[in-house]
């Protein structure tokens, strides 16, 4: 497996410095880069093919957050993983919204983010503990809005596809070489990321809301 490149954008160099060394310590990591401003951090974007980019909150004078929606028209394949020592709620739920992948509290583990790391690189969602029982402890529209902003699973993107072909269930079924119960179980979860309720209203979701995401992006395993 390739290494997971990062690139890392804090204002303070000697936690900038501290981190590099310990996630270079794993083959399975490599830095290419650390940035110290938001400037800095797009000419280096440019520059340097990235799979994670570790974004601190605060940047001095700046907000990391004001970075990510320069960021999202560069990104590609890349993730963005905010990197904080604290952030409000309603900050860290804009951040989200932006383009980030998920918020990692920087009192939390090394392990933790090395696990953190590899969870975003693959397209799902990190929350610190913290920051998701902040966020979304209870059942709400808050956390149900959410979880349709994240990406497919490869299998609800093959569900999603043969519903656009115009295919039955049995159909589908039949092409991805599984049960029919395990389509209906893969709509029913694209009914709830799309807030619908038919397949005609999920069609027209997908075609007039995801074009850029679910149905050119690729889909976390």
């Amino acid at each position: 497996m390739p290494a997971i490149r990062i690139l890392m954008v804090d204002d303070h160099s000697l936690f900038r410095e501290s981190l590099s060394r310990f996630l270079e310590a794993d083959p399975a990591f490599l830095v290419v880069g650390q940035c110290g401003t938001a400037s800095e951090a797009i000419a280096a974007y440019s520059e340097t093919p990235t799979d994670v980019i570790l974004l601190d909150y605060d940047l001095g004078e700046e907000q990391g957050t004001r970075l990510l929606p320069e960021l999202k028209s560069h990104l590609g394949e890349a993730r963005v993983l905010m990197v904080t020592a604290g952030m409000s709620d309603t900050i860290a739920l804009q951040a989200m919204e932006a383009g980030a992948s998920g918020v990692f509290l920087k009192h939390s583990s090394l392990d933790q983010l090395v696990t953190a790391i590899r969870q975003v690189v693959k397209g799902e969602i990190w929350l610190d503990t913290g920051v998701a029982h902040s966020l979304f402890g209870e059942r709400s529209t808050r956390r149900d809005h959410f979880e349709r902003m994240q990406p497919l699973t490869s299998r609800q993107g093959e569900v999603l596809r043969g519903i656009l072909d115009g295919l039955t269930n049995k159909e589908i079924a039949w092409n991805l070489k599984v049960s029919e119960s395990s389509v209906k179980a893969a709509i029913q979860e694209l009914f709830h990321k799309a807030g619908v309720r038919t397949r005609s209203q999920l069609v027209r979701i997908a075609i007039e809301k995801h074009s850029s995401d679910w149905l050119k992006s690729k889909t976390r395993d």
